[in-house]
């Protein structure tokens, strides 16, 4: 198979990066916080993007947000040699960034599919995370077979990028909003004399159930072990992003407010 590339090793990164190379993928590897630590076993450590894209055909990112995405992109769309004609984004970085990001290939006439993940660390560490990749549906099969490693469900959500990241964000609202409120509840029945296991016990088979009673609770905050990989400081970004892009096209915002203020 053709040599995979993957730029960005920090929580996410390093363990999707990870699976690929468990799955027998060739594979270069690079992240600016430090390569030689960071790279998984199998890999191997570049020692800067253009090291990369001279090899990779198919490039990953993992990146923090739209402005280093942005950055790296610019790096990789003027570098020379260059062999990587198709650049996988899996970070999660709103909109706008996203169409400024395709912009930028498109006219180094580099392939891009926006793609953020969900599941957080533990998925990105089983390869049990969903994928929601928005881009010509062309590109697609190109990069099913690494995202197989990755990932346990994988979506073509859409042929123009910013759609991945549209369905990531009213994803991540969501997930954020199931949060705030079953912290609210909590802690109104514990002020009732209710046991917390209890109240999750019930919740979970009533209607009441939800993503965090069903696992970040029980998992995460009933054990005291409190290490989900996903901090409320990310969480607040993307729920930013979300309101952002409503604001943008001018859909309703009733709860985004709200949920956004309940992160802070």
């Amino acid at each position: 198979m053709a040599m995979l590339g993957f730029v960005g090793l920090g929580a996410m990164g390093k363990p999707m990066a990870a699976r690929l190379a468990q799955a027998g993928l060739p594979l270069i590897v690079h992240d600016k916080a430090g390569t030689a630590e960071r790279a998984p076993a199998g890999a191997r450590a570049a020692a800067s993007v253009a090291e990369i894209v001279a090899e990779a055909e198919t490039l990953f990112l993992s990146l923090p947000d739209g402005k280093v995405v942005e950055a790296v992109s610019r790096e990789i769309a003027a570098a020379k040699p260059r062999k990587t004609s198709l650049v996988v984004d899996l970070s999660t970085i709103g909109l706008e960034a996203a169409h400024k990001t395709a912009a930028i290939f498109s006219a180094a006439g580099i392939a891009y599919l926006d793609a953020p993940v969900s599941g957080g660390v533990t998925g990105a560490s089983k390869g049990t995370l969903a994928v929601m990749a928005a881009g010509s549906k062309a590109d697609f099969p190109r990069v099913e077979a690494p995202l197989k490693a990755m990932a346990k469900n994988l979506f073509h959500v859409g042929e123009k990028p910013g759609q991945g990241q549209a369905m990531k964000l009213l994803n991540n609202f969501l997930s954020a909003t199931a949060m705030a409120a079953t912290s609210e509840a909590v802690i109104f029945g514990e002020s009732q004399g209710l046991d917390m296991g209890t109240i999750l016990s019930v919740l979970n088979v009533s209607t009441g159930q939800n993503t965090a009673s069903g696992d970040k609770f029980p998992n995460r905050i009933l054990t005291g072990t409190f290490n989900a990989g996903f901090t409320v400081r990310l969480m607040a970004k993307d729920v930013a992003l979300y309101r952002a892009a409503v604001a943008d096209v001018g859909t309703s915002a009733k709860m985004g407010e709200p949920v956004s203020k309940a992160m802070m």
